[in-house]
């Protein structure tokens, strides 16, 4: 049977702080969603869109895909049309894609992506750090759970911190913290030209109480 235990996060409160509590967030949710994650989520107004991509790792080579990696993704994470996140919750992900795969992931975020999209998600500190398989959740506003997982997950191949930061186009790394273990805890933050950029629900909920206000 497989451990559970919590772990303090100094990043997971400030995938929150710029939203108030009353606000409906829509968050992202890339990995197996645990029993604790939909317990915290359903004490807010929140819309989640939850698609377990580790379930269909390894991913497919470009070329053993019958209409391309990137229409084979689309297919997998069916975004609804005019979707922006809130947050963006990728857990391990990164570790598990190559570059290819990465980039794919992030030309179909990419358009679902706001001004105030914040992201958070682990890396390695060191691309030879062993695969530590494990299950994440969120246990509390500033706790996460993490079980390990009964096998490891096929396509472990972690990029360097400078190789990911270059992958991450659409991403700004705002903090990272490097834990016992070796592994990067990671908060990101979207990167998308102001003059272009969609407006999360949040971030109008936000602007329309400050027009109230000042009216």
């Amino acid at each position: 049977m497989s451990h559970s235990s919590a772990q303090v996060s100094q990043l997971l409160p400030a995938l929150f702080r710029n939203f108030d509590e009353e606000q409906r967030l829509c968050v992202l949710h890339l990995g197996p969603p645990r029993q604790d994650t939909l317990d915290f989520f359903s004490t807010r107004r929140c819309r989640l869109h939850i698609v377990d991509l580790f379930a269909e790792l390894p991913l497919p080579a470009e070329q053993d895909t019958s209409h391309g990696l990137t229409a084979h993704l689309r297919e997998l994470l069916q975004f609804p049309a005019a979707t922006v996140f809130d947050i963006c919750l990728f857990w391990d992900l990164f570790n598990y894609l190559d570059a290819t795969a990465l980039r794919a992931l992030l030309e179909i975020l990419g358009p679902c992506l706001g001004a105030s999209t914040v992201a958070h998600g682990f890396s390695v500190h060191n691309p030879r750090t062993p695969e530590q398989a494990m299950l994440y959740g969120i246990n509390g506003a500033d706790a996460i759970s993490m079980r390990s997982r009964p096998a490891a997950v096929p396509g472990y191949s972690p990029h360097s911190q400078n190789r990911l930061l270059e992958l991450l186009e659409c991403f700004q790394l705002e903090r990272t913290v490097l834990l016992t273990d070796k592994r990067l805890e990671m908060l990101l933050r979207a990167r998308v030209p102001q003059e272009s950029a969609p407006q999360t629900r949040a971030a109008q909920a936000g602007a329309a109480r400050g027009r109230r206000a000042s009216a």
